[in-house]
């Protein structure tokens, strides 16, 4: 189905793998994504030169694996829950008439989704809620997620949760990727009993498997692709923590929809809450949102040049 004059819709819903439904959202500039119901699951970004810009496989009967996973109303195994929560695995609806979303994109390309419990949900979380996602490209291809989560009990009760945009970037080669923004944090290790350290390194560079929650991190962070030339820049609000995941060799072996060789082309870095959870008193909102954009780059006597991009607003 397309617009007049043959321009394609700026939001399209279609039938993706499996049969599952999905909307395609289109940036006048040739950038798009693609974002599921299943999951109010991002699965695709791609740029005005089609070049997709997320790491996502899909080896049925496997959930998707890769994209941007909403993990809520828990973060892993950090509480009594299926790891990651259960908003991953449920249908979420489009919601036509939002109530007002203050937001600094007036993307035509966007989409509104929401998730309410089920009466399964609520044995196992027994708290009412409405989470609202909305999906949006902007004109220069940056990709928005915005999320709102409201306590909507008639009980009295307040309920806590913690949160990931579980974000796996497309790498040329992970040996070769840097993240700047993070030095000096402290941070707790996954590989090491949620222990806490802090970071020594000038830049986070890649050899082995890493699992790291950073704390207090700040609102930008840059992922720097040497061989690509290329800098994704991830900025957010609300969401103090910073996860950065790669599985390795041995951990990638284990993984059943994960190739041998695929850890080597996917970074994970996550705008999360996690140390402290967010809790919410009934009728009260959390927003909490995250920007992706992807800018050239190149060397510069040894270092690359967007150290300007973590210093620019």
């Amino acid at each position: 189905m397309a617009a007049a004059g043959g321009d394609k819709l700026p939001m399209e819903m279609c039938k993706g793998i499996n049969g599952l439904d999905k909307v395609v959202l289109r940036e006048a500039r040739g950038s798009s994504a693609e974002v599921y119901l299943y999951g109010g699951h991002v699965t695709s970004w791609k740029n005005d030169h089609g070049e997709e810009l997320l790491f996502a496989v899909f080896k049925p009967p496997k959930p998707i694996r890769g994209g941007i996973p909403i993990c809520f109303p828990q973060f892993a195994s950090h509480g009594g829950l299926e790891s990651h929560g259960f908003a991953r695995n449920r249908v979420w609806s489009i919601e036509s008439d939002p109530p007002p979303f203050p937001t600094n994109s007036a993307s035509k390309a966007h989409v509104d989704l929401i998730l309410k419990p089920t009466e399964e949900d609520l044995k196992i979380w027994p708290h009412s809620f409405e989470f609202r996602l909305r999906v949006a490209l902007g004109p220069g291809g940056d990709l928005l997620l915005t999320s709102r989560v409201r306590n909507t009990s008639t009980d009295g009760k307040p309920f806590s949760f913690t949160f990931a945009y579980h974000t796996y970037f497309a790498v040329s080669d992970i040996s070769e990727v840097r993240v700047e923004g993070l030095e000096t944090l402290d941070y707790l290790d996954n590989l090491q009993s949620k222990e806490r350290f802090t970071e020594q390194g000038d830049a986070i560079t890649f050899e082995s498997e890493i699992d790291k929650i950073y704390l207090s991190t700040p609102t930008k962070i840059a992922i720097l692709d040497h061989e690509k030339k290329r800098t994704f820049v991830v900025r957010k609000d609300g969401l103090p923590d910073a996860v950065v995941w790669n599985p390795w060799d041995k951990r990638a072996k284990a993984i059943a929809d994960l190739g041998d060789e695929e850890y080597k082309h996917m970074l994970c870095v996550e705008a999360a809450a996690v140390e402290k959870p967010i809790t919410l008193k009934p009728g009260e909102e959390w927003k909490g949102r995250l920007e992706l954009s992807a800018v050239p780059s190149s060397y510069c006597s040894g270092q690359l040049d967007p150290q300007k991009v973590l210093q620019s607003s």
